[in-house]
């Protein structure tokens, strides 16, 4: 069989074709020649980002002065509306609170040797007590003229309720009753200070240790001060011995008024004896607790937190006429016998003006 002649291959694209081809890559070479960047895109101009303004607090979240200090002032409105305040008196109440906080950030405001704050004793303490002295136990002050408008003197009262909430009393009956708005500077027992929260906010409202150190210096002061000498036995003693005075102690009162020639107001309060009727005294619970007694009263602890609830008895103050003591000269306080009878007079007084006082109440509520 003879060979054949190889077959020839032709290409099956035309000239056209390739032609169009190399014009193509053509124009792409030449349009790449006129961007040198290789990017094929036209340059945009992009703008600096707008410069951000720092913030107010350092958490990140932006805060408005003026909307706070605004929220703030309708908060106050509203409680003073609540309360019954309107008009020119709402508003002065609304810039004495703004002018407190204000006092409070910037640190304008003193606090004297022994803790105490005037300022927050004078707009918040008296204020947050006044609802309870004027509407709950409605308290009528008589004899608010034996109290000196200015100088050191010494108010020594009975005590009684189960609860000291008559030394309250008559922290917010001399304030406000007095041409002067004296403040009282209390004597507290020791339990009174050992207590974290509670023995701060005496501090603050102008307490101190029932000491004669303290005391003492106080009245040098010529502060007004004030004493319950019958301490725990008075507050915890049962309801059967309601408005009978225990023992006023050894008389150290006595001493520290005389050796600072204060004179010595004996004060009498009706009233208190009610709010808590101490039928009981659960003495093993109060010993497992470290507290003078543990009180059991018709609503506590039975109802609970509600129990804790002062009955509204009606309450009478009054300062008596004072007992002078700068004539004694600071040597008598040495005498035992003359701080027993001093101590014995103002006791004595104490218990018949309590009588006197017990024969005009109309009832124990009204």
């Amino acid at each position: 069989m003879a060979d054949r002649p190889p077959k020839k291959v032709t290409s099956t694209a035309t000239p056209s074709a390739a032609a169009k081809r190399a014009a193509s890559a053509a124009a792409k070479r030449a349009k790449k020649s006129q961007h040198p960047s290789g990017g094929g895109r036209r340059l945009q101009v992009v703008p600096d980002p707008p410069e951000v303004e720092p913030q107010a607090s350092g958490s990140g979240l932006p805060v408005d002065p003026e909307a706070l200090v605004a929220m703030l002032v309708g908060v106050l409105r509203a409680a003073g509306s609540s309360a019954g305040l309107t008009g020119e008196d709402l508003e002065r109440r609304v810039a004495q609170a703004l002018a407190f906080l204000r006092r409070r950030m910037t640190g304008d405001y003193v606090v004297d040797e022994f803790g105490f704050d005037e300022d927050f004793t004078e707009n918040v303490w008296l204020p947050l007590l006044r609802p309870l002295y004027k509407r709950w136990f409605r308290v009528e002050v008589r004899g608010i003229e034996n109290i000196p408008d200015t100088g050191r003197a010494l108010i020594v009262a009975n005590h009684s309720g189960t609860m000291p909430i008559d030394g309250l009393m008559t922290q917010v009956a001399v304030h406000d009753t007095h041409p002067q708005h004296r403040f009282v500077r209390m004597l507290g027992a020791d339990l009174v200070f050992q207590s974290p929260f509670v023995g701060e906010l005496s501090r603050k409202s102008g307490a101190t240790l029932a000491a004669n150190a303290d005391a003492e210096r106080l009245l040098a002061q010529d502060e007004l001060v004030a004493v319950w000498p019958e301490g725990f036995k008075g507050i915890g003693k049962p309801f059967s011995d309601r408005y009978r005075l225990q023992r006023f102690g050894r008389g150290g009162f006595v001493s520290a008024a005389i050796r600072t020639g204060a004179p010595i107001i004996p004060c009498a309060i009706v009233g208190a004896e009610e709010i808590y009727p101490m039928i009981g005294n659960a003495k093993s619970i109060a010993r497992m607790f470290g507290f003078p007694y543990f009180p059991l009263t018709p609503t506590f602890p039975w109802f609970g937190p509600l129990g804790l609830i002062p009955l509204p008895s009606k309450w009478i103050i009054e300062f008596g006429a004072p007992v002078e003591t700068a004539g004694l000269g600071p040597a008598a306080a040495d005498d035992s016998q003359l701080l027993f009878d001093v101590t014995d007079q103002v006791r004595e007084t104490i218990q018949q003006s309590l009588y006197a006082l017990l024969m005009q109440r109309r009832s124990v509520f009204f």
